[in-house]
């Protein structure tokens, strides 16, 4: 089922604290969705319930939780719908971003970006698709994947394997979810300057570096808004687009990486040298 107005659509979106999550609930709030909210930062998610609200809104449910959580998302499922039925969109969009050289990245943070980036995703798809499946009525599911999801960027090793892994989850799920009228949108955003850029990890590296407050600016000179990245997920969702992009670099990016291997290769090694040569001479400090 294509899913052409969010008016009175049930909506559980990950994430709505902040960035391209409160973005997104915001904007569905807009066209009448009735939503649920979650997200880790209680005192975020409290001030989107109270922005929404007050433009007259209709918010549901908005509970704090860390979607790595198995159990306290199976919780959180179970309730809603044993109060409010099956949802009729689910949006993965809550994540985490943590770069780094892989003689820098520890245990901790390569564990943190699969079990929030994928897993967390993982366990939302686990409670609730089943019972969007068993009401029949179709629906939409969005995962918010990246860039780093297409393309292999440089120190993204540990974000890259999860949102690489949501991206493998997604292309199965559309197909199989095909038969149920249950469309799948994979999200690949480019720059977009959410509050992912302060809290950026990057073990190993000092973000007061005047190398890396460069590529800091530069970023946020060519990023997308949150409000303009919650369009494009929503007019995605709206067409039942597999493959949505939010920024036009990213697609031409992958058109140009199926179409032209050895340059897109060629792309990838000066990206990296760059980047190595920019931070390199202060990069390296003691742990």
């Amino acid at each position: 089922m294509s899913i052409k107005s969010l008016n009175n659509k049930k909506c559980f979106i990950t994430g709505a604290a902040s960035g391209i999550g409160r973005a997104t609930a915001i904007a569905a709030a807009a066209e009448g969705a009735e939503l649920f909210l979650t997200d880790i930062n209680t005192a975020g998610l409290e001030s989107v319930v109270t922005e929404i609200r007050s433009t007259g809104g209709k918010i549901s449910l908005a509970r704090a939780m860390d979607i790595a959580d198995h159990e306290a998302v199976k919780r959180l499922a179970d309730e809603i719908h044993a109060a409010h039925g099956s949802m009729d969109v689910l949006m993965n969009i809550a994540g985490i971003s943590i770069w780094g050289t892989v003689e820098q990245l520890a245990h901790e943070h390569w564990r943190r970006a699969v079990d929030i980036n994928l897993m967390g995703p993982i366990h939302v798809m686990e409670y609730f698709l089943p019972e969007m499946i068993r009401a029949k009525r179709g629906g939409h599911l969005v995962n918010v994947s990246s860039a780093a999801g297409l393309f292999g960027l440089p120190w993204h090793a540990a974000y890259s394997a999860s949102k690489f892994g949501l991206r493998g989850v997604s292309e199965v799920m559309r197909f199989d979810l095909r038969r149920h009228r249950i469309g799948v949108s994979l999200v690949c955003p480019g720059g977009v300057d959410t509050g992912l850029v302060q809290t950026l990890e990057i073990p190993g590296i000092d973000q007061q570096d005047p190398g890396f407050n460069l590529l800091r600016r530069r970023f946020q000179k060519h990023a997308k808004s949150p409000a303009q990245a919650a369009q494009s997920i929503l007019k995605g969702i709206k067409a039942n687009r597999y493959m949505v992009f939010t920024s036009m670099d990213v697609r031409v990016g992958y058109w140009f990486q199926r179409k032209f291997a050895f340059p897109y290769e060629v792309v990838m090694r000066v990206a990296n040298h760059y980047m190595n040569v920019l931070v390199s001479p202060k990069r390296i400090r003691a742990t």
